[in-house]
């Protein structure tokens, strides 16, 4: 059964099937990317499992309506059901999937199924989608190798958030430095990501110890926090290394930080990347595929060998002593971050993707 065609002058109704409940990059970026479609006009039913974090962000939008469906267990029969009922009733334009318990779980024949990938999953799953999107160049690259036809695959890049913070950034700076007892002298490096081995912490804070006048806050959490800790202990960095667990007010941390750092051994696109670039702060990263991608060396960011802690030092202090390189690569960076990936330019793209998808849809 195939929902009413849809035309421009018709809000564009979306389902969206997010099924993960972590903190991770392709989980926040769905709620951005959630958000902003519905600031854009199009009316959005999200269907998640239980989450009241992720229901409170979405609580009270007039274009978002929520509905919670479980599938794990013995939930899963039901589920299924529901959802099934959920497209009947609700009769999406389109429906959006996040990463592979949505496209698992996904029903066909209602609408076009648009499956977004951030990363290199295996594809069987995905073959009775519409249109995959790769937020990589070389993520769609991966698809076609696998088979996936180049007419149904697209790249739309992840968009960057300049994330809310009241504070200015001297009064940033200032709190920051006195609430973790910062030497006013040190310039301050931020570094995002779940610690995880391939987010590469451990080569950053080895890097720490061949610079000086420096400290590191480290925002994410995970696996490897106790061998995190230990490297922290042997090198004698306990009061220069900051790790602060997961945190939401990142807008807070860049206003605080001087430098952004993001050393990641394997990165798929790299969300950092364009929040540093939005957020104006000069960038370090390790050469990694998206961040390889996004970074124009020595023009908006700095971009050194994936796990090579010295050449990761030798930037660092570059930037130290340089500001006025760290003001060329944000200048350059905010250019790259307003013309292709902001928040409206990522959006007109997704629109623009759903209403292309569901012409081709209704043609055949």
């Amino acid at each position: 059964m195939h929902a009413q065609k849809h035309d421009n002058d018709t809000p564009l109704r979306l389902m969206q099937l997010m099924l993960s409940s972590q903190n991770g990059g392709a989980e926040t970026f769905f709620e951005k990317l959630t958000l902003a479609l519905a600031d854009a006009g199009v009316q959005q039913c999200v269907v998640i499992e239980p989450d009241e974090r992720r229901e409170a962000l979405f609580a009270g939008h007039p274009n978002i309506e929520v509905k919670l469906l479980r599938f794990r267990g013995l939930h899963e029969p039901l589920g299924r059901v529901r959802l099934n009922l959920l497209m009947r009733r609700w009769q999406p334009d389109a429906m959006l999937t996040w990463m592979s318990r949505a496209i698992k779980r996904a029903p066909t024949g209602y609408c076009p199924l648009v499956a977004r990938l951030g990363g290199y999953y295996r594809v069987e799953r995905y073959r009775k989608s519409d249109r995959l999107i790769g937020n990589t160049p070389d993520i769609v690259r991966y698809l076609r190798d696998e088979g996936i036809p180049a007419e149904k695959t697209q790249c739309i890049p992840n968009f960057g958030e300049i994330a809310p913070c009241e504070l200015d950034s001297d009064t940033a700076r200032a709190r920051l430095r006195e609430e973790l007892k910062i030497p006013a002298e040190h310039r301050v490096l931020l570094a995002l990501g779940r610690l995880h081995e391939a987010k590469a912490h451990d080569t950053l804070i080895d890097a720490l110890s061949k610079t000086e006048n420096t400290s590191l806050l480290i925002a994410g959490d995970g696996p490897l926090k106790t061998q995190l800790e230990a490297q922290i202990a042997r090198l004698g960095l306990n009061t220069r290394v900051h790790l602060l667990g997961w945190r939401r007010d990142t807008g807070y941390l860049f206003k605080a930080c001087d430098i952004s750092v993001f050393p990641s051994r394997f990165e798929p696109f790299g969300n950092v990347v364009v929040e540093s670039w939005a957020q104006q702060r000069p960038l370090i990263a390790a050469a990694s595929a998206g961040p390889g991608w996004l970074i124009t060396d020595n023009s908006d960011g700095l971009l050194v060998p994936i796990d090579d802690s010295d050449a990761l030092a030798e930037a660092i202090n570059r930037l130290v002593a340089d500001p006025a390189l760290g003001e060329r690569l944000v200048e350059a960076g905010y250019r790259t971050y307003r013309k292709t990936f902001s928040r409206e330019a990522v959006t007109d793209a997704y629109i623009a993707m759903f209403k292309e998808v569901i012409a081709r849809y209704h043609k055949r």
